[in-house]
């Protein structure tokens, strides 16, 4: 008897039959059912778009200028100060 797998989740599309062909040509190229070859192709995409959304890349100049802000001395003007105080008297951290 197999163990339970989480892979039990289920996404379904409509495709029109040259795209489904498509698919099923490229699958076979490689070996793959569609259905796996759709699964390493979409989350191969969604690695590359998270990674785009999420990560920053600095040249030269930018980076020493990020970097020179962080190592800046921070100085709280009122109005931050007065919304620091404001955000201790509302906020209860446990």
């Amino acid at each position: 008897m197999k163990a339970p797998t989480q892979a039990n989740k289920r996404i379904n599309i409509r495709i029109e039959s040259s795209v489904k062909s498509l698919l099923e040509r490229a699958a076979g190229f490689e070996g793959k059912t569609v259905s796996k070859f759709i699964l390493h192709s979409a989350v191969e995409q969604a690695k590359k778009t998270v990674h785009a959304h999420e990560a920053m890349a600095l040249n030269a100049k930018n980076s020493n200028t990020f970097f020179n802000a962080l190592a800046a001395t921070v100085s709280f003007n009122s109005k931050l100060t007065d919304a620091l105080e404001e955000h201790s008297r509302r906020v209860v951290s446990k």
